[in-house]
């Protein structure tokens, strides 16, 4: 562990430090900061089932108390630090204020990390695409021989491998806009920074779309001259050409774009002919045709283009050719599950929205058989009925939201020439036994639910795994 962490950890020891919210980030650094003697306590409303008995009964054996339930918030005068996870915002918990005024320190474990890393630091953030993006830049690091250390809000926290990490290798960061809420100016900013994208989402969690934007915006406004911004050339970072809001405004040192539609004068791009290459100071270099890339759809060639951007350089071409060619995808993203009677099956539970179902349905470039449905969080549906008409033959709806979408689906202009058919089945495994059962050799089945999983499933990940499972088990 460097110095400066074994200062920070070693000044808590003696103190009471409560982890609120015991998810996937808390649970690892709740469990982390117990082994090196510190006194933690572990918050939560939900009871030791939700969280899991096994985690439960292991934090207990490191010392860790509990504070669970209702009252789960009583302990917190006590405390003199508080970690929340991500997912609790300041300004829908009042708690949090009320502990600041206290004069007690709330942080998260990610702010921790970013103050105490001592290695380069590559981030990504976005409305769409930052996990495929993060991935891809994790594997062709790794390819070129880089010790890389990969989370955030891919799903690892990284505070604990804080132990281990060292100024030689690379960490590889995926935020979201609740991470980067509270992350202003730290110590450490990143080295290179990626948004993919941004589009108004996100705004039953958020006060406004300007506060959206905004913790986008501290992915790089306090990076320097040094540092490398990626941005994406197609994208209007303004959100409708409010210049304050426009992050190429912001950029501090070299910027580089991507684009699957035209040129660009510093960044990856892909032509007319499918080639993607690489331009800076008015040359270019070819990197690959897009038939290299195994994982279909136009926005994954995006996705390409965004990584090459943030590691020219660093990683030599032909090692970001192989991960194109040897790359299934991340799970849940239109993942390859398996072929079964001529018929293959794809894993799209992460697409909870209409702007994903569009890249979703996209990535075949053909008719096929989709699994929507889910519960609702009140997203308008008709944006991605003219995809669903030109590119599915049979839409299997299941779940709190079936109903809306067939309305969605069956009162549009054009449904009758299109020839789908739309069916409502009850739960997710009806859904994907109806398709099985009426699916022919040739076909693509893929799960694109357009909505989370909250009516069925913990998470959209329980939903796609159980996809998966029943897949995988498909006989005769």
């Amino acid at each position: 562990m460097n110095e400066k962490a074994v200062k920070y950890f070693d000044s808590l020891k003696g103190k009471k430090v409560a982890f609120v919210g015991m998810g996937v980030a808390n649970l690892p650094c709740a469990k982390f900061l117990a082994r090196l003697g510190i006194d933690v306590y572990a918050c939560d409303k939900s009871d030791r089932d939700y969280i899991g008995t096994d985690e439960c009964d292991e934090l207990e054996k490191l010392g860790v108390n509990f504070s669970l339930g209702e009252t789960y918030l009583d302990v917190l005068p006590e405390m003199d630090l508080i970690f929340r996870s991500h997912g609790i915002l300041p300004f829908q918990n009042p708690w949090i204020g009320e502990c600041i005024e206290r004069g007690q320190k709330v942080t998260t474990e990610m702010e921790v990390f970013f103050k105490l890393c001592p290695s380069k630091i590559i981030a990504v953030t976005g409305s769409n695409g930052k996990t495929t993006t993060t991935t891809l830049i994790a594997k062709m690091l790794e390819a070129q021989g880089k010790k890389v250390y990969l989370g955030g809000n891919i799903g690892k926290a990284l505070m604990p491998e804080l132990e281990t990490i060292t100024e030689d290798d690379i960490a590889v960061v995926e935020l979201s806009s609740f991470q980067l809420l509270t992350m202003g100016n730290l110590v450490n900013q990143p080295d290179i920074s990626v948004v993919t994208n941004i589009e108004c989402t996100h705004l039953d969690h958020h006060i406004s779309l300007d506060e959206y934007v905004d913790t986008k915006r501290n992915i790089l406004i306090y990076q320097n001259e040094n540092c490398r911004t990626v941005l994406n050339a197609d994208c209007d970072y303004g959100l409708g050409g409010r210049v304050y809001h426009d992050m190429r405004y912001d950029v501090r040192g070299r910027l580089y774009e991507f684009s699957i539609k035209h040129k660009v004068e510093n960044g990856a791009y892909m032509k007319e002919n499918g080639d993607i290459v690489f331009a800076e100071d008015g040359r270019e270099t070819y990197v690959m045709n897009k038939s290299d890339i195994v994982i279909p759809g136009n926005h994954n060639i995006e996705n390409y283009c965004t990584a090459i951007s943030a590691i020219w350089d660093i990683v030599d071409v032909n090692n970001i050719v192989k991960v194109a060619r040897t790359f299934g995808g991340v799970e849940h993203r239109i993942e390859f599950v398996r072929e079964f009677a001529g018929v293959k099956y794809y894993n799209d539970s992460i697409a909870t929205s209409p702007s994903r179902v569009i890249s979703g349905l996209k990535a075949f470039d053909r008719k096929i058989i989709v699994i929507m449905g889910g519960s609702d969080k009140g997203n308008d549906m008709s944006e991605m009925v003219p995809y669903i008409l030109k590119y599915v033959k049979l839409l299997v709806l299941n779940g709190a939201t079936a109903q809306k979408i067939y309305d969605s689906v069956t009162s549009s202009d054009g449904y009758e020439e299109s020839g789908i058919k739309v069916v409502i089945t009850d739960k997710l495994t009806d859904a994907l036994m109806y398709a099985k059962q009426n699916a022919e050799k040739g076909d693509i089945v893929t799960l694109c639910p357009a909505c989370p999983a909250f009516d069925q499933f913990k998470t959209f990940e329980y939903r796609g795994r159980k996809f998966k499972e029943i897949v995988n088990n498909f006989t005769g």
